[in-house]
C-alpha cells in the first residue's frame, strides 16, 4: 500500500486533532486544525485511506510544509 504524507500549508499551532491513527479518512476529510493569524485552518487528507500515524500533538508549533500525518491508500 502506498503511504501518502499529509502536510500543512501554513505555519502555526496545532489547535485541534480531528482524527486519530487507525481511523479511515476520505479525500478532503479533516485531520487537524492549525491556528494561524487568529484563524483555524484545516489540514485535510489528499486521498482516501487509513491513517497510519499522526506526527503532531495538540499545541505543537509547526512549520509550513511540515508532515502532519501519514495515510495508507
Amino acid at each position: 500500500m502506498p503511504e501518502i504524507k499529509i502536510v500543512t500549508e501554513v505555519a502555526g499551532r496545532v489547535c485541534a486533532l480531528a482524527a486519530e491513527a487507525g481511523a479511515s479518512v476520505g479525500d478532503g476529510d479533516e485531520i487537524a486544525f492549525v491556528e494561524a493569524m487568529k484563524m483555524e485552518i484545516p489540514v485535510t487528507s489528499t486521498i482516501a485511506g487509513k491513517i497510519k500515524a499522526i506526527l503532531v500533538k495538540l499545541d505543537d508549533v509547526i512549520a509550513e510544509g511540515q508532515v502532519v500525518a501519514i495515510v495508507e491508500a
